[in-house]
């Protein structure tokens, strides 16, 4: 028997590992679990390689819990240790076996998970005293048992263990008690070990006999050795795609596109990504893409590894090059990061434009659902927003889909202004805009749907994207103002005469808001009063609305045009009575205020009641 103290090599170890190192105490499973699995897969290696002739047997990791003496037990029939492996990498904390056994064994082996040293010690978050009882595959070798109650010291002597390889038994302390429930450890090893290369144990399955739950003699295997991910693509079909969806979010819709990685240089990347259909497109959950190490998990806070709009991905990312931090829930930045970033934006990519060339009908169908996340990405990764300008769509009102560069080719015969500018108009919204939409399409015009949240940011992209091109709203002036064909004439007025059209139109408008009263010739047939708002003006509204915006625009007060048509025979009449107590002034100004959908309340009433008293008349 020997008696000694752990070496360490930073002072005061398990205050740092109990309170510090490890953030989140449940993590302690998922690293027992882990150096399991590296034990067993290197007991693999060893047979294959032949240095192992022996029987390996049924290689898994069995968890064995005992609810009344509070105990919890993590098996393995790996290769365990000798008494001198025990005391380099258990008794000297912060070296690890995985290392020089990769170096070894390279060609047999790819996926040694983890540490066993720091990973180890996690156990002490959660139990007060911990024993490992372990034998080596080595000839000759000696069973040996290690025990340590939290504190520096520990002893270790001879056992009597007949099998091959490591049992690690936790005592649970007090106030960790919640690791003492079956239900608690079945729900931990689901979360983090439920995709591990080695057959993971808890207890045997169970079936109903007359009438009861009881136990068979099958193993209750938790996990799935071979994950869709770690497939080729070409041995998979669609419906292995969507089963292995389901399987991670059964309350979900069928996602629309799935995108297969598999990389192996420059560095090691496996996953599946798949874009969900967004029910409420602001109301979206950023954590479900899952990071596995070598099919353990490891975190769903995966926003330094995958650019921020493709956190809207559902799926899985597998690498063992991606850098952890010791407690392996956070993610640290290096070059690779980044590398690895930049290749799942270009798979993405890839992934839309091949869909996009070869799908099209399929695409167009999609698109709603999927627009969010494009124009997302075209905004906020410059990249992704320059491969973007060949599979992003656009979709008018009738409902008709085009590419950005088609669209721009099938108006720009009509919609070419004076200046030789491309003007596209759009629309927000197909009801509330309705008399403006029709306005321009009596002259010729097309006109977008542009619904989308981020439409007022991606509109600003698009123009700067586009050469000789400016997009402007339906409803942000007269048709003939949007796309001016020539120099046109307003009326002639004084100073004193534009002021008193100002303040005529000003004394029957709504207070709370900002006016800017213009004459203008729309001809006889055109409305009297249009009410727009100024494009630009509008435009960084939304986006400060949006949080991207400048909040200058944001803070100011809603500011409106009051385009009076001076040709109109009703307001030729109204300017010659310049009677603000006019009834057929407040008619018409309402009747402006009502296709905006700004007259409300008691002005929306005194105007259904005038209507009715001039209809009598």
């Amino acid at each position: 028997m020997a008696n000694g103290k752990i070496g360490v090599t930073t002072e005061n170890i398990f205050p740092v590992i109990k309170q510090f190192l490890y953030s989140d105490h449940e993590i302690f499973l998922r690293e027992l679990v882990a150096n399991a699995v590296d034990a067993t897969q290197k007991m693999k290696a060893l047979a294959q390689s032949g240095d192992f002739t022996g029987e390996a047997g049924e290689l898994k990791v069995s968890i064995e819990l005992d609810e009344a003496a509070k105990t919890l037990k993590i098996i393995d029939n790996g290769i365990g240790m000798t008494s001198e492996e025990v005391d380099k990498y258990i008794n000297q904390i912060a070296f690890s076996s995985a290392g020089e056994f990769l170096e070894k064994y390279k060609d047999q082996i790819g996926s040694i998970i983890g540490h066993f040293g720091l990973g180890f010690y996690s156990a002490f978050m959660v139990a007060e005293k911990v024993t490992i009882e372990t034998l080596s595959w080595k000839d000759g070798a000696k069973a040996v048992k290690w025990t340590c109650d939290g504190s520096p010291e520990y002893s270790m002597e001879e056992c009597e263990k007949a099998d091959r390889g490591t049992c690690v038994a936790l005592y649970i302390d007090k106030d960790s008690e919640e690791y003492a429930v079956k239900s608690r450890i079945q729900e931990l090893l689901t979360k983090y070990c439920k995709f591990m290369p080695v057959p993971v144990v808890f207890g045997k399955q169970t079936e109903w006999k007359d009438g009861k739950l009881e136990e068979t003699d099958k193993d209750n295997v938790i996990n799935n050795v071979e994950p869709i991910w770690t497939k080729t693509p070409s041995s998979l079909k669609e419906e292995d795609y969507m089963k292995f969806y389901k399987d991670l979010y059964p309350m979900e819709d069928d996602p629309m596109f799935y995108i297969h990685l598999n990389v192996d240089y420059p560095f090691s990347l496996t996953g599946i990504l798949y874009f969900p259909k967004i029910k409420e497109r602001m109301a979206i959950d950023k954590r479900k893409i899952q990071l596995y190490c070598n099919q353990m998990f490891v975190t769903d806070h995966v926003d330094n590894i995958v650019p921020d709009f493709l956190t809207l991905l559902h799926g899985v990312i597998d690498s063992p090059d991606i850098p952890l931090n010791v407690s392996r829930s956070y993610l640290q930045s290096d070059a690779n990061v980044k590398k690895i970033s930049s290749y799942i934006t270009k798979k993405v990519a890839d992934r839309l434009e091949d869909i996009f060339i070869n799908q099209r009908e399929q695409y167009e169908g999609k698109w709603d659902n999927i627009k969010l996340f494009i124009e997302y990405g075209m905004l906020s990764d410059e990249k992704f927003g320059e491969r973007g300008m060949k599979f992003a769509l656009l979709k008018n009102t009738d409902g008709k889909y085009f590419s950005i560069e088609d669209y721009k080719k099938a108006v720009e015969g009509e919609q070419t202004d004076k200046d030789k500018k491309v003007v596209i108009l759009y629309a927000t919204d197909v009801e509330k805009q309705y008399p403006f939409i029709e306005a321009a399409k009596n002259k010729g015009y097309d006109v977008l749907l542009m619904d989308c949240e981020l439409d007022s940011h991606f509109v600003n992209l698009l123009e700067q994207k586009m050469e000789d091109t400016r997009f402007a709203r339906v409803d942000s002036d007269s048709v003939d103002n949007l796309i001016p064909k020539a120099d046109k004439v307003k009326p002639e007025m004084s100073e004193d005469d534009k002021k008193a059209l100002s303040d005529l139109f000003k004394a029957v408008l709504p207070a709370g808001a900002d006016y800017n009263v213009e004459a203008d010739n729309l001809g006889e047939e055109a409305a009297p009063v249009l009410i727009t708002q100024n494009e630009f003006m509008r435009r960084w509204r939304e986006m400060s609305a949006m949080g991207g915006g400048m909040n200058f625009y944001g803070e100011m007060p809603e500011a409106y045009n009051i385009i009076v048509n001076m040709e109109n025979p009703v307001i030729k009449g109204i300017w010659e009575e310049k009677n603000p107590e006019s009834e057929v002034l407040r008619q018409v100004t309402d009747l402006a205020l009502l296709s905006n959908g700004m007259l409300k309340g008691k002005a929306l009433a005194d105007f259904i009641s005038r209507s009715a008293k001039l209809l009598q008349k």
